[in-house]
């Protein structure tokens, strides 16, 4: 059983179709993984066996029956700690939330179940999910798959680990400002951050509302774009045929590079040059309105996430890690005036890079522009974990502050990843152009 861990949602979804993997036999293998995986506890905050082996069981009797509900039907995934599962704790990374459990799940996890998903457990996650690193002393702080010590990303940070480490196919994360891409591209991983308002966020923690997203992450593209497919109740992307020749991007020029470390640089050359040479057109460009968008984050994510979370974290602020109460408390100096202000500014903002970059397939830019910070020095130091915190989260929040579709896709640098920033809504285009990147780079 053990050869059937770190294969492909997809891989494991044909293996179940063709008779050759009992679903059942599928999810106790992950489960014991998980039981006896050294740093389990630093990934999964709680595993959910009776959930998944009644999935299970269903879904291989719809195999037996011939009666399956789709490719992936009968596969497991893990689902991060923000994500309600009805009857299990719902802690969203946070000692204030402790002891918190839901009535019914996610809208998405329902979904998700009624169309065969297994469910194995609940990812640990950055702390209410607002910092980029994936560092939680409250909690856990997993791995990285590449460089032990290091933190994996966050705030999906559990739901990337469970991926890398094989100790899930593929796992659902919510991404506000990078959540899911720069755990991802951490760990080596495929990401999508699905645009605003793509799928339902009832049932899940909340963060900034305005912004929040979920989206996969997993091995491959066309296992995002299968769970996309279960999630939205759409027919997956058709990945069939994809290819570069006559594509063209646009690459980043206005911010994303600023101070952008040497393997993250090479990771973006290598993975562009690929991409020329399979027949895409690469073209640079500035975006002035990106520039001035980034200069409204402050105005928009923290006062949203302070007036949503304000009352809980002062009733016992000593219950939080320090930097990330600090994150929260910016967004109390925030005047109505200027959050609205500023939220009308972006509109205009967004209709700008609308008509800039309509002639691009998408815009590229690397997905984090450092390398996974040390995990203690970023305990100790708090000037270090508040500067890195931002490099990490800059990149990606174009995409959110741009209302777009991102991919992230690893490159030939270990925990650097390029990403591919599409038009809102516009998913199934992307993942498709997804799929002719990932041949190129591989």
């Amino acid at each position: 059983m053990d050869k059937w861990l770190g294969r492909s949602a997809a891989d494991l979804g044909r293996a179940i179709e063709a008779g050759k993997i009992n679903p059942v036999d599928l999810t106790e293998a992950y489960l014991e993984a998980i039981a006896k995986h050294p740093e389990a506890k630093q990934i999964y905050a709680r595993t959910t066996a009776d959930h998944a082996r009644s999935t299970a069981v269903a879904a291989a009797g719809r195999q037996r029956a011939g009666t399956r509900f789709g490719p992936l039907d009968g596969v497991p995934l893990s689902w991060k700690d923000n994500f309600d599962v009805a009857g299990v704790a719902c802690e969203a990374g946070s000692a204030l939330l402790k002891g918190r459990v839901p009535a019914q799940d996610a809208e998405v996890l329902h979904t998700a179940t009624t169309q065969g998903l297994v469910c194995l457990g609940k990812t640990h996650m950055t702390e209410l999910a607002f910092s980029g690193l994936g560092l939680n002393p409250v909690t856990a702080t997993p791995p990285c798959i590449n460089f032990p010590g290091a933190v994996p990303g966050g705030s999906s940070s559990g739901a990337a680990a469970s991926v890398a480490f094989g100790l899930a196919p593929a796992a659902i994360g919510s991404d506000t400002g990078g959540s899911v891409r720069v755990p991802a591209a951490w760990n080596d991983l495929v990401g999508l951050k699905t645009t605003h308002g793509r799928l339902s966020l009832k049932g899940v923690v909340p963060l900034c509302e305005q912004f929040d997203t979920v989206g996969p992450l997993a091995s491959t593209v066309e296992d995002c774009a299968l769970i996309l497919s279960v999630l939205t109740a759409r027919r997956a992307a058709d990945l069939k045929g994809a290819t570069l020749t006559n594509a063209r991007f646009g690459v980043l020029d206005t911010i994303a590079f600023d101070a952008i470390r040497e393997a993250p640089a090479k990771g973006f050359e290598d993975a562009t040059r690929r991409m020329a040479n399979a027949g895409a057109t690469i073209e640079h460009f500035t975006a002035p309105e990106v520039e001035e968008a980034m200069q409204l984050a402050g105005y928009l994510f923290a006062p949203e996430a302070y007036a949503i979370w304000g009352d809980t974290i002062e009733a016992a602020p000593q219950k939080m890690f320090p930097p990330i109460l600090e994150r929260f408390r910016a967004g109390g100096s925030v005047k109505a005036t200027e959050y609205v202000k500023a939220w009308r500014r972006l509109q205009d903002l967004r209709k700008a890079w609308e008509r800039r970059t309509g002639g691009f397939d998408a815009v590229l830019i690397p997905t984090a522009p450092i390398l996974p910070p040390d995990a203690q020095r970023l305990i100790d130091d708090p000037a270090y974990f508040s500067a890195e915190n931002l490099l990490a989260l800059r990149n990606t929040r174009i995409g959110n502050m741009m209302g777009l579709c991102v991919l992230t896709l690893p490159t030939v640098q270990p925990s650097c990843g390029i990403s591919l920033m599409g038009p809102a809504m516009q998913e199934e285009r992307l993942l498709r152009l997804g799929a002719a990147v990932e041949q190129a780079l591989r």
